[in-house]
């Protein structure tokens, strides 16, 4: 069959793939374990001539292949890449040849949660700035597809932790991990082979930037000169970015430089205040100028299915956090919205939890819930660490979800969706869920 690289999954990355070294020269086998992979149509109408092998995947051609390129979705536990691990084949992703290939300067964004809410944040100061950008990686666009297009002055990439894992050649001008909490333990075998991945971002970075209340998102040399930190405490040196109380008013601040008043964000909740400072804080190892970031700021108002504003019935404010899937990014929306509304908080939750341990949501639930309505597969997982101060009500959809936090909800709450699991018992992705609950919402209306 002579020299040919296997592309092994056929979704949105793996068609980028095929475009890519298509382009290159390279001939080209896809696998898929799926028999009707979502991008099989696209694929057969563009290349008609790239063999397809669909099911179990097949050793032999793996074998002969010059290396393999893996999707994120695919784990490199696989059985049949691990065999292939041990061969010394080589296995990448499409980051790695991206990174290879690139020939603009590259700031790489990665964490748990609020990771989509600063890369397009970012990108937007970019554009602000009057400088080209492309927002790209696990955040819409595939990065090979960006090759095809114009160089810009800077790649702003959100990453997951798969995408790091097959990644070795990534030099990066500015990198993040801006928090890290349990997710994907169903894909690890412990929190530390997770953060592990995560880290690998660091590896050849000019400027760390650092959340300094999270251990697991800081570097190992984060007393290094070209380190940055942010967090939502005040800062006690020139370099960082912080939070500074003053006269009932809350600032965003560098050292003891007033920058913003969070009255003028238009993202809500601590979080995102949290994730303001990040993007402050790379914008800054870029040479971005801070009047471009901050008008940006001024005007931002976020990202749809995280914290979204949905409507306000009756003095209680309804938020869709349907992209909080796991349980990291639950308590940051929870504590985010609790601490900056005069009542408490209804909060629907549920769905597939992906073997996480649901106990650390106790206590967000003790400080700032009047009420959780749980739905899906692993509503009684959640049901068991709810503190018996919080009522709890099990539903069995959204429908009935809505309208319990209807009932529940006292003026001056909020009701929040923030699901802490991933939506494929009851929902095609995370984004119908959101949408599900805005139309049933909306009808409250």
């Amino acid at each position: 069959m002579g020299f040919y690289t296997v592309v092994l999954g056929l979704g949105k990355t793996g068609l980028s793939c095929v475009r890519y070294l298509i382009r290159q020269g390279k001939a080209v086998i896809v696998m898929d374990s799926r028999e009707q992979p979502p991008q099989l149509a696209a694929l057969q109408q563009e290349f008609p001539s790239v063999p397809v092998y669909l099911g179990e995947f097949d050793q032999e051609v793996l074998a002969a292949a010059d290396e393999i390129l893996v999707s994120p979705g695919i784990g490199l536990q696989e059985p049949a890449i691990q065999q292939q691990l041990l061969a010394n084949k080589s296995v990448l992703g499409d980051i790695e040849l991206f990174a290879r290939a690139a020939k603009a300067p590259i700031v790489a964004i990665t964490g748990s949660n609020g990771k989509s809410t600063v890369t397009t944040l970012l990108g937007e100061m970019v554009k602000q700035a009057g400088l080209q950008v492309q927002v790209a990686g696990n955040i819409g666009l595939p990065v090979l597809d960006t090759l095809q297009q114009a160089v810009p002055d800077w790649y702003v990439l959100e990453l997951s932790s798969f995408q790091l894992e097959t990644t070795v050649s990534l030099s990066t001008a500015a990198a993040t991990i801006l928090n890290l909490s349990e997710d994907h333990m169903d894909r690890y075998t412990n929190f530390a082979a997770y953060k592990a991945a995560k880290q690998r971002i660091y590896h050849d970075c000019k400027h760390r930037v650092y959340n300094r209340q999270d251990s697991h998102s800081q570097p190992e040399d984060k007393m290094a000169a070209n380190s940055i930190s942010f967090g939502l405490d005040e800062p006690t040196a020139e370099n960082q970015y912080g939070l500074l109380y003053e006269q009932n008013q809350v600032w965003l601040v560098r050292g003891q430089e007033k920058l913003l008043a969070v009255s003028q964000l238009k993202l809500i909740g601590k979080h995102n205040w949290a994730n303001a400072l990040a993007a402050l804080a790379l914008g800054e190892a870029m040479g971005l100028p801070l009047p471009a970031m901050l008008a940006t700021l001024t005007q931002f108002q976020g990202l749809a299915h995280r914290c979204e504003w949905v409507a306000n019935i009756q003095g209680v404010q309804w938020y869709n956090d349907s992209k909080a899937t796991n349980v990291g990014a639950a308590i940051a929306a929870i504590e985010g919205l609790g601490q900056t509304i005069a009542g408490k908080l209804i909060v629907l939750a549920g769905g597939v939890g992906k073997e996480a341990d649901f106990s650390p949501l106790r206590q967000a639930f003790a400080d700032y819930v009047r009420a959780v309505v749980l739905f899906g597969a692993d509503a009684p997982q959640i049901a068991k660490i709810i503190p018996s101060s919080v009522l709890h009500i099990k539903v069995n959809d959204m429908s009935e979800a809505v309208a319990i936090a209807k009932q529940q909800a006292e003026c001056g709450d909020a009701v929040l969706l923030a699901p802490a699991c991933a939506s494929f018992d009851m929902f095609n992705n995370f984004e119908h869920r959101g949408e599900v609950f805005k139309t049933l919402v909306t009808r409250l209306v």
